[in-house]
C-alpha cells in the first residue's frame, strides 16, 4: 500500500518521487561550481591593473567630470535635474565600462589561453562557464552602481526614488544584458589587444544615443523614438524613471519589452556565434 501511495504522490506531482529534491540539489551543485569559478576569475581579475583602472576608475570619474555639460542644458522643463541625469548616466558608464567592456577582454583572454576549452571537458555546461566567468565583473558592477546612488544622493542631492523597484529592475536588467552583449562582441573579437575596439561602437553609440550623456527628454521625439531601441536605452529609462516617478505604466513594460528582446537576441547569437576556442 505504501508503494502504491508513493507513486501515486510522484504521478501526480508529474515526476518521479524525489525529483524535486534531485533538481534542488542539481541547482545548488550547479551554483557552487559557477561561485567556484567566479572565485578563481576575481583572483586573475585582480592582478589586471589595466583592467582594474577601466572596471573601477573610469566609471567613477568620467560622470562627474561631465557635470558641468548638464548644468548648462535645459533640464527644468523636463522635470530633470543634475542630480537626476548624473546618476543614471554613473550607472550607465559603470554597466558599459566595468560590466561590458572587461567581459569582452575577459572572454577573449580566457579563449586565447585555452582556459575555455580546458573548462568545457569538466563537469561546467556551457552556460555556468559563461556565468561563472561573468560574475566577478557583474559583481563589480553592481557594487560600483550601489558606490554611485550613495555618492550621487550625498554630492548631488539627489532625492529618494519615487518608484524604487523600477531601478532595481532596470539596474538587473542591465547587469545581464551587458554580460550577454559582452560575450556576442567577444564572439567576433579576434586577439585580446583588438577587444576595446571591438567594444567601442557600442560604447559610444549608448553614451550618445542611450540617454547616459544626453537625456532622451531632451532629444527631438522622432530622434528619441529611434534612440530608445537601442540596447541600453530601456535600461537607462527605467533607473531615471525609477528616480523621477514619471514614467507611465505603458512606458515601463515597453522598456521592459524592449531589454528582454535585446536580452533574448544576445542569448540566441552567443549559443550561434561565441568560440570557445582561439580563432585561426
Amino acid at each position: 500500500m505504501s508503494t502504491t501511495v508513493e507513486r501515486t504522490t510522484g504521478d501526480r506531482a508529474g515526476e518521479p518521487a524525489g525529483g524535486r529534491a534531485g533538481k534542488r540539489a542539481a541547482t545548488s551543485t550547479a551554483a557552487r561550481r559557477i561561485t567556484a569559478l567566479g572565485r578563481a576569475e576575481l583572483t586573475l581579475f585582480g592582478r589586471s591593473r589595466g583592467m582594474l583602472v577601466g572596471a573601477l576608475v573610469v566609471p567613477l570619474v568620467l560622470p562627474f567630470s561631465a557635470r558641468t555639460v548638464v548644468e548648462d542644458m535645459d533640464l527644468a522643463e523636463n522635470g530633470l535635474s543634475v542630480g537626476l541625469v548624473l546618476l543614471p548616466g554613473a550607472i550607465g558608464f559603470s554597466l558599459l565600462f566595468a560590466v561590458y567592456s572587461a567581459l569582452v577582454s575577459v572572454f577573449v583572454g580566457r579563449r586565447e589561453e585555452l582556459v575555455l576549452k580546458r573548462l568545457r571537458t569538466g563537469e561546467l555546461t556551457d552556460p555556468e562557464i559563461l556565468a561563472g566567468t561573468s560574475l566577478p565583473a557583474v559583481v563589480t558592477g553592481l557594487v560600483q552602481s550601489l558606490v554611485l546612488v550613495a555618492g550621487c544622493t550625498a554630492l548631488l542631492d539627489v532625492p529618494a526614488p519615487e518608484a524604487a523597484p523600477l531601478a532595481v529592475l532596470g539596474l538587473l536588467l542591465g547587469l545581464v544584458l551587458c554580460a550577454a552583449l559582452a560575450a556576442v562582441t567577444a564572439g567576433f573579437t579576434r586577439t585580446v589587444e583588438s577587444a576595446q575596439a571591438t567594444a567601442l561602437p557600442l560604447v559610444m553609440v549608448s553614451m550618445i544615443g542611450s540617454g547616459v550623456m544626453i537625456p532622451l527628454e531632451l532629444a527631438p521625439d522622432r530622434v528619441a523614438s529611434v534612440f530608445e531601441l537601442l540596447p541600453l536605452s530601456p535600461v537607462i529609462t527605467l533607473v531615471r524613471g525609477g528616480w523621477t516617478g514619471q514614467l507611465s505604466g505603458y512606458e515601463a513594460l515597453g522598456a521592459c519589452a524592449t531589454a528582454l528582446a535585446w536580452t533574448v537576441i544576445a542569448v540566441f547569437a552567443v549559443r550561434r556565434w561565441f568560440r570557445w576556442e582561439p580563432r585561426r
